[in-house]
């Protein structure tokens, strides 16, 4: 099925399809975090669903990882989001649970750090699962070795202290739990740590604690991420109402605007539906119908 604009949800086409639409209203969300994630992410689904909101009072979301690496994370990202929301389901009688997880690294391109944050939904009365992506290079992830005070608080001001936090430790490879302190977010106490360590090593490691409640800017790419989540679940099959009808490919071929050969540029998204198969073409999904001619292999070799 082709079309020029993608078709907002209507009810089943009468030919004998099931409808699959979803209600999420008033049904409860257990959030498995520690890190009061609860703040970026409750609201939107509160206003956007009509969920209800609830937080495990004992679950430790560093049982699958940490920043600071003393505890290894053993899966992919979002695999260890699913770990995360399963294991929130079992400490709540619920069926519904969002877990997020964060990862940073270079820039392909750029080479500057960026951040991946994955927002996941797991539904166990409906048996599905989806999970929101935001992409920024809007980070503040940083590290430095460094030999004094003065280093300390340079680097501590130009990553948001105290804002945002500090870690410290006595080298990149530490391990030892111990040796490691967080949730900096005082002069005094960066300064009592970085003298405290420095008395026993000429050198040490600092760096951003990239934990979501000491990190105001990776909350707000969380929260970005909890979007793109809520658009997946109201972007609905045309033919059966299931949640998440997205893109699984781009065809490329937009004509060029001069010599009208096809391009590199997309001309299409193609949705398909994760239940019932159901897929459909959408022309021109950024709303124009020729390319620069910049992009023309003819025009521009």
């Amino acid at each position: 099925m082709t079309s020029d604009a993608l078709t907002p949800s209507p009810s089943p086409t009468g030919r004998g399809e099931q409808d699959h639409r979803i209600n999420f209203h008033d049904r409860l969300v257990v959030i498995a975090t520690m890190h009061r994630k609860e703040l970026a992410i409750a609201p939107i689904l509160q206003t956007s669903l009509g969920v209800r909101v609830t937080v495990p009072q004992d679950f430790d979301s560093d049982l699958f990882g940490t920043f600071t690496r003393d505890i290894d994370r053993t899966a992919n990202q979002v695999e260890t989001a699913e770990l995360k929301a399963r294991k929130a389901l079992e400490l709540i009688d619920a069926d519904l649970a969002i877990a997020s997880e964060g990862s940073f690294f270079p820039h392909p391109m750029l080479g500057i750090p960026f951040n991946r944050e994955i927002v996941f939904l797991l539904d166990q009365k409906h048996n599905f699962s989806v999970y929101g992506e935001f992409l920024s290079t809007d980070t503040n992830f940083r590290h430095q070795e460094i030999y004094s005070y003065e280093q300390a608080y340079e680097f501590a001001l130009k990553v948001g202290f105290p804002d945002h936090a500090i870690v410290l430790m006595p080298d990149a490879k530490t391990s030892a739990k111990e040796a490691i302190y967080k949730g900096i977010t005082s002069e005094n106490l960066l300064k009592e740590s970085v003298h405290e360590l420095l008395n026993q090593s000429p050198q040490i490691h600092i760096e951003t604690d990239m934990r979501s409640l000491y990190n105001p800017t990776r909350m707000n790419n969380i929260a970005k991420a909890t979007e793109e989540l809520v658009r997946k679940l109201q972007q609905l099959c045309p033919h059966c109402n299931f949640v998440n009808f997205d893109v699984v490919k781009k065809i490329k071929g937009l004509p060029c605007e001069l010599c009208g050969l096809p391009t590199q540029v997309t001309r299409a998204h193609v949705y398909q539906c994760d239940r019932c198969q159901f897929q459909q073409e959408v022309l021109f999904p950024d709303q124009v119908q020729f390319a620069d001619p910049m992009y023309c292999s003819y025009c521009n070799p």
